[in-house]
């Protein structure tokens, strides 16, 4: 017996060196070793005290070790080869054993086995329940950063926006002076022109960027009719999209009506749409989809162009990041804030090659014919 208490305190060594270590080695494979090493533990005092009771419950509650770990198949593994291990331990007791070593098991084989089982079940609700409260903890967080990403813009809005924006002024209305003039030559007024269309464009990234600083939280809100207003941002984007022969398909349904600012709403799905055609292949549609999910509206743009990674989706709505060679990310960072300021969400669905499927979703009210703006 002095070789199996060597054995026995080898063993709780090797353990805890590895628990020690984990902190430093935060990796799959090193979470594996550490299973292994528990399964090691827990089995060989099983066998070593066959006539001590209780290393029977040890065995029982191995799989609860890899929850603490949040990986699911680490977690699936360590159940399905604890539950053959003990299955097998009982075929031996049952057949070859006969309660000779382990006694207390034989007693009532049939209760014991209905108790692992039992135990295992406990040990995956468990798991399921810690799993599912992870993940709203994952979008809660995600939620967080997106918010502090708005928090940051804004406040580098308000820190140089107006600082900017009043030497841009000053230097276009000379411009657009000397432009006017007949002092310079026709060459000349088109490098003019030329400045002054890349000082509209630094403009306009300014007044997005003030559009986030500064959110008008007291525009006037009207009932929103889905099939008229998107009728109307489609018929003005077809043309855009009619060079590359990219048709915009509607399937909204009636009664689909949302409580917004309508021109918040149409800058909203222009900015959505017109990414759509943009990253569409020639001849591609992009489709529009809306409907009522008891009390949601929920709004789909779908487009079969280069898709995304989920690395790049993660990365949507960062300030400066954009998939475009001249983006700046600030008109997705605009929908976002237009969706949370109306208790909306946004969610994406991309692979590369295959397309984007962009999903919005907004409170829907009851319908509401005398109030309601066309």
């Amino acid at each position: 017996m002095g070789g199996g208490y060597i054995l026995h305190l080898l063993l709780v060594v090797s353990l805890i060196a590895f628990l020690l270590l984990y902190p430093k080695y935060e990796t799959h494979t090193f979470r594996v070793i550490i299973i292994v090493g528990v399964f090691a533990y827990f089995y060989t005092l099983f066998f070593l005290y066959p006539e001590t009771w209780s290393t029977f419950l040890f065995l029982c509650f191995i799989p609860a070790i890899s929850i603490f770990f949040f990986d699911s198949k680490l977690f699936y593994s360590s159940l399905f080869v604890n539950g053959a291990s003990v299955s097998i331990i009982f075929f031996y007791i049952a057949w070859f054993d006969q309660g000779s070593k382990f006694p207390h098991i034989q007693l009532d084989l049939v209760g014991n086995f209905i108790n692992f089982i039992g135990s295992q079940l406990i040990i995956y609700f468990i798991y399921y329940l810690s799993y599912v409260r992870l993940k709203k903890l994952q979008v809660y967080y995600e939620q967080i950063q997106q918010s502090e990403r708005l928090k940051a813009t804004g406040q580098l809005a308000a820190a140089v926006a107006h600082e900017i924006r009043n030497p841009l002024t000053v230097v276009k209305g000379f411009l657009q002076y000397y432009e006017e003039g007949t002092s310079y030559s026709k060459e000349t007024k088109k490098h003019f022109t030329l400045m002054i269309d890349e000082l509209n464009t630094a403009e306009q990234v300014i007044s997005q960027y003030l559009s986030i600083a500064k959110p008008n939280e007291n525009q006037k809100t009207e009932t929103v009719n889905l099939k008229v207003v998107l009728q109307s941002i489609t018929d003005l984007l077809q043309s855009y999209g009619v060079l590359r022969n990219n048709q915009i398909h509607l399937k909204i349904e009636d009664h689909c009506y949302i409580k917004a600012n309508k021109l918040e709403f149409k800058q909203l799905f222009i900015n959505i749409i017109k990414n759509a055609i943009e990253v569409s292949e020639m001849g591609d549609p992009v489709i529009v989809e809306a409907k009522r999910k008891k009390n949601l509206i929920e709004i789909k743009v779908i487009d079969y162009g280069i898709g995304m990674s989920e690395a790049e989706v993660k990365s949507l709505g960062t300030p400066f990041y954009s998939l475009k060679s001249k983006g700046t990310g600030l008109g997705l960072m605009i929908c976002f804030n237009i969706i949370e300021k109306y208790k909306g969400s946004m969610d994406f669905e991309s692979s590369k090659g295959e397309g984007t499927t962009v999903t919005i979703r907004f409170p829907a009210i009851k319908d509401d014919i005398s109030s309601m703006s066309q």
